[in-house]
């Protein structure tokens, strides 16, 4: 079986990708003609070397756009590496319609150890290595090309509030955190809650959730984590060798940036 047969019977199955290992079982080729065949195939742009051993195909009807939606081949690609991941940041925000800027990549939490951001043809890839795995608060979600992992609304708000130093800072962001509010439950809040290891950015969610005039009863979760907590002043967007200041909010959040949505 050629690579080209071989792709043909992968999209016939609505699947997007291979790794070398699969390709070799499948074929009777030699591996020196395996990879000249390859190599062909990603000049031609119709294969994409992703990761070492790891190759997404691009069907016509993505090869204008030169890139392929990241939900028909990261379960696969991390079944791959061996590692437990979630789509998250303002990738998981687009499945919840909250996405009113447009993001030229994809962003994705992983566990330890770091894997590099990938950029290729027109896929971008930044990832996040966390070493506290949620228990909760990742959902599935089905693509044509089977199931994968995403943020639920609420850990996708907290990520976002947590990383928005490394992600063009909190006004970037705000409208779509306006808009991840209409798709937050009672229930996700509170698994949210049980197990959310970032003191800080709980406080700084309470404030936007506040700021935002979310329903009393998606709020009231979070005054209750902090009744019995000790918890101290924090900057509303951390700046090195700034210090919060005198607060006038039950957050202890200092407020030290102009919020403006452009929503």
């Amino acid at each position: 079986m050629s690579i080209a047969e071989y792709i043909n019977e992968l999209l016939s199955q609505e699947e997007y990708s291979f790794s070398w290992e699969e390709l070799q079982k499948k074929s009777t080729k030699t591996k020196s003609s395996l990879i000249n065949e390859l190599s062909r195939l990603v000049d031609k742009k119709q294969v994409v070397n992703l990761r070492q051993g790891f190759y997404l195909i691009i069907p016509p009807r993505y090869s204008k756009i030169k890139t392929l939606p990241i939900n028909l081949y990261i379960d696969k690609l991390f079944k791959y590496l061996g590692k437990d991941y979630y789509l998250g940041l303002y990738t998981a925000a687009k499945f919840y319609g909250a996405s009113h800027q447009q993001i030229q990549k994809d962003y994705v939490i992983a566990t330890l150890p770091s894997n590099h951001n990938i950029k290729k043809q027109n896929i971008v890839i930044d990832f996040f290595n966390i070493s506290t795995w949620p228990s909760r608060n990742v959902i599935k979600k089905k693509s044509d090309a089977g199931y994968f992992n995403v943020s639920s609304p609420a850990l996708t708000m907290a990520d976002l509030i947590h990383h928005h130093p490394k992600i063009g800072g909190i006004n970037r962001m705000l409208a779509i955190l306006e808009e991840l509010t209409e798709e937050l439950k009672l229930d996700d809040i509170n698994d949210l809650l049980l197990w959310y290891p970032y003191k800080s950015t709980i406080q700084r969610m309470g404030y936007f959730l506040e700021l935002l005039s979310v329903d009393k009863v998606l709020i009231n979760p979070f005054y209750n984590y902090f009744k019995n907590k000790k918890y101290f002043p924090v900057l509303l967007s951390p700046k090195k060798g700034q210090k919060a200041g005198r607060v006038d909010n039950k957050w202890k959040v200092d407020v030290n940036i102009d919020l403006d949505s452009d929503l």
